[in-house]
């Protein structure tokens, strides 16, 4: 049985919510054998961040070193990166070991609000890591940073899907979850624009859900899915995770990634 692999390249969330502890119970539930690699150290729970330490890039190195030589993704998954040297390191080892189906969900604002991302980290981002992405992922805040427009509405998440994509020549999707068009979002490649309708569900337990889909996206890349059934099957799974509620912590709670799972050790 051929065993499908991915790689997430992100932060910690110690509190299990988002960043690699979101990615590897996603791509667990989507059958995959996940794999990380750390980033950053952050004390976080649902009420917010509180410290970050990042890794040094040497080290990040020597994991990213050891998953590819060993274990080659199908996917790799790229969430929060704190600093430009990072981000070097990362495209230069996607470049070195010919990474295939990368995501990048460009994480620059946790759910509470905390700035994850230093300023220089946003250029390096955009000129080392979206150009090497088959996809991004971001939320209409962080689609506003990388287009330098403002997004009220349907046709502002069409122009700045469209910039972004003119600009690093990788498929976007603007995900509409913040308030706009419901929870709709929008994916723009070479083959044009389409959207994909999707349901407001209303809960508070909404901690990790930008870690979570990209994740999601890249585990049904993993397993050879074309784009556009990836992002479809990506969102359903999160709409059940969302519904499910899993009611924890004193702010935004946690998905319930493992929603769909059927096992006799679980009672």
């Amino acid at each position: 049985m051929k065993i499908h692999t991915a790689l997430t390249i992100a932060g910690s969330d110690s509190s299990g919510g988002a960043g690699i502890q979101a990615d590897l119970k996603t791509m667990t539930a989507h059958g995959i054998y996940g794999m990380s690699a750390l980033t950053a150290l952050t004390a976080q729970n649902t009420t917010g961040v509180t410290d970050i330490l990042a890794v040094p890039p040497d080290f990040l190195a020597a994991q990213l070193d050891a998953v590819f030589t060993d274990i080659p993704p199908d996917a790799v998954k790229i969430g929060m990166v704190a600093d430009a040297a990072l981000i070097r390191v990362i495209a230069e080892k996607l470049d070195q070991y010919h990474a295939r189906n990368v995501v990048v969900d460009p994480v620059m604002v946790a759910t509470s609000g905390a700035r994850l991302i230093s300023e220089d980290a946003v250029a390096a981002l955009c000129s080392e890591l979206l150009p090497r992405a088959a996809i991004i992922t971001p939320n209409i805040p962080e689609a506003e940073v990388l287009a330098d427009t403002a997004i009220t509405d349907r046709k502002g998440m069409t122009a700045a899907a469209a910039r972004i994509y003119e600009r690093a020549h990788t498929a976007v999707l603007v995900k509409g979850g913040h308030s706009i068009d419901d929870a709709n979002d929008l994916l723009v490649d070479g083959a044009g624009a389409r959207w994909f309708e999707g349901r407001r569900i209303a809960t508070t337990d909404t901690h990790g859900t930008g870690c979570t889909l990209s994740s999601a996206v890249a585990a049904n890349l993993a397993r050879g899915m074309d784009l556009d059934i990836a992002v479809k099957r990506a969102k359903a799974y999160i709409s059940g995770a969302l519904a499910a509620g899993l009611d924890l912590g004193k702010g935004s709670g946690p998905l319930a990634h493992g929603f769909d799972l059927r096992s006799e050790f679980i009672c």
